[in-house]
């Protein structure tokens, strides 16, 4: 199998278990959780650029306008985060995963809004399925989805500032998880000294599990670096719903949360126009005619 395929199914498959690993720190604030993953993730990354000695390199490339973009991205990723493990914890795994089913169709519409690209014109069509369906779950649910909208839209524009960011990916989460430190410290402090945190107080095993929070953000986030340099972006399209689909089914079939008629309905519509949109644009990207090492190369 090709190493940049390998990588990307690793990236995203760790994404959909995530929440098997909330789940067991679900006695710890969200917020807790939040800064200990950021705190951990920090000092990883600080790690793993000095071990390779690039630190140096990473000082240089330092300046007021690219803090500036990078506080933007950490205060976006925070944010998605933060939400994420709210979410998981207080028994919305469900409408997480539909968050990140949303996501690529979001980063569509700030592409075309934002970014002044074009959509064809049967693009539009699942772009209208997909709103429809969000409206209906709404309805539905009685209430708006936020946790979703929030997850799918700070992950979009997100998404949005790092593509006009220009550090790499090493440098660029070391920066964003670097502004937010000093904050994230300050609270695992306050809360530790005013006996609030669950940090060293509720065993051994959280203990760990809170310090690896580190571990399971940079492990993927590498990988799928890795995976992006190596394979076409249609491929990491077609990947990226793994995460989702494993974070529904976990939620389904693993903690029970309720899915009804009405939410299969509403779920489905925007599953339809996932489809519709990549079909269409896989159609209209696809080469003519594939030669037979070109065949192989695609199966290996």
């Amino acid at each position: 199998m090709n190493k940049g395929i390998f990588y990307g199914i690793g990236a995203y498959m760790l994404w959909g278990f995530f929440p098997i690993y909330w789940k067991l720190l679900h006695h710890v604030p969200a917020l807790e959780l939040l800064s200990h993953r950021i705190v951990w993730s920090y000092l990883l990354l600080v790690a793993v650029i000095l071990a390779t000695r690039k630190g140096a390199d990473f000082r240089k490339l330092l300046s007021a306008r690219i803090v500036g973009i990078y506080l933007i991205a950490a205060l976006l990723i925070g944010g998605n985060w933060g939400t994420y493990v709210w979410g998981v914890n207080a028994g919305h795994i469900v409408e997480t995963s539909l968050g990140y089913f949303i996501n690529p169709l979001v980063s569509v519409l700030l592409g075309v809004v934002i970014l002044r690209e074009n959509l064809r014109p049967a693009q539009w069509g699942p772009i209208l399925l997909a709103l429809i369906g969000v409206v209906y779950l709404t309805v539905t649910f009685g209430r708006l989805p936020w946790i979703a909208l929030t997850l799918a839209f700070t992950f979009g524009f997100y998404g949005l500032v790092k593509k006009l960011a220009p550090l790499s990916s090493l440098y660029g989460v070391a920066l964003e998880t670097g502004v937010l430190f000093i904050p994230a410290l300050v609270f695992l402090s306050f809360a530790h000294v005013n006996k609030t945190g669950a940090f060293l107080r509720t065993g051994t095993g959280a203990d760990l599990l809170m310090i690896g929070a580190g571990v399971v953000t940079t492990i993927p986030l590498v990988m799928f670096a890795s995976a992006a340099k190596r394979i076409p972006l249609t491929i990491i399209g077609i990947l990226q719903y793994l995460a989702p689909t494993i974070q529904f089914l976990i939620g389904v079939f693993v903690y029970r949360e309720p899915f009804d008629q009405t939410q299969l309905i509403g779920f489905s519509m925007i599953w339809l126009a996932l489809l519709l949109f990549w079909g269409e644009s896989y159609l209209a990207n696809r080469k003519p005619r594939l030669t037979l090492p070109e065949i192989g190369r695609i199966l290996l």
